[in-house]
């Protein structure tokens, strides 16, 4: 598959899962037949894990190699598991005819879902300092962040407060309206909540205190700051013009 198409897939399309507040991703429509792309295997017909596109102390200082290991390893896994339960189980449910479960596998779906949309996208968010973390971005991306929000300095301002007001556990995202063709800085708590239907998100930023919590204990504010030094924005510009083609 070709990197756009998965890109596409992968926080674009409104033909996939779709969650409360936030477009998922079409893993399972226009796969490639018997193929794999990240976060779907097609041969096997449901959700993986897909491997990190660095080593896990690539991130460091900004993210240490334990909290990679444990976020990727076990908590990301965690929401490919219940995620491919909650299918499961409402499969279970037309079988039987019996839905009195429905409503709580529904969240559940919503849920872990979105949990594993927004972690794929995630990683691809974030590169070493030096083979393509951190800087600022260019191009068509650096203009319509001009366009949207006045300046860069004006978007990550606003990024770094909306990430850092989260209330519990969530995301700060910048996803693409495609509606009014507008550049939008969002929250979410949870995975699913407070967001706006059918946008596709193209920077996020995980604020869950598994994230950060063992380098950066309570300070939320430093771990969102550090973030910026990771940022791979040739992979946000991507996912920027999938989403706007």
């Amino acid at each position: 598959m070709e990197r756009r198409e998965a890109l596409a897939m992968i926080g674009g399309a409104a033909t996939g899962i779709l969650v409360n507040g936030m477009t998922g991703t079409a893993f399972a429509q226009g796969a490639p037949s018997g193929g794999t792309m990240p976060g779907w295997d097609a041969t096997k017909g449901e959700y993986v894990l897909p491997p990190l596109p660095y080593a896990y102390n690539a991130l460091e200082p900004a993210i240490d190699e334990q909290t990679m290991k444990l976020h990727h390893d076990l908590h990301h896994a965690g929401y490919v598991k219940g995620l491919n339960k909650a299918l499961a189980d409402l499969a279970a449910a037309r079988t039987s005819g019996d839905f009195a479960a429905v409503k709580a596998i529904s969240r559940d779906l919503a849920f872990h879902g979105s949990g594993h949309v927004l972690h794929c996208v995630f990683w691809d968010n974030m590169a070493a300092p030096g083979s393509g973390g951190g800087g600022v971005p260019s191009g068509d991306l650096a203009d319509a962040l001009a366009r949207s929000f006045g300046s860069f300095d004006a978007f990550k301002a606003q990024f770094s407060a909306a990430s850092n007001a989260v209330e519990g556990g969530g995301w700060g995202i910048l996803a693409y309206e495609k509606l009014g063709g507008n550049l939008l800085v969002l929250q979410a708590e949870k995975h699913q909540d407070l967001s706006i239907w059918g946008v596709s998100p193209l920077l996020v930023l995980d604020v869950w205190e598994h994230a950060y919590y063992l380098r950066y204990q309570n300070k939320r504010g430093d771990y969102v700051k550090a973030f910026w030094d990771v940022v791979n924005w040739g992979d946000v510009a991507k996912r920027y013009g999938v989403a706007r083609g």
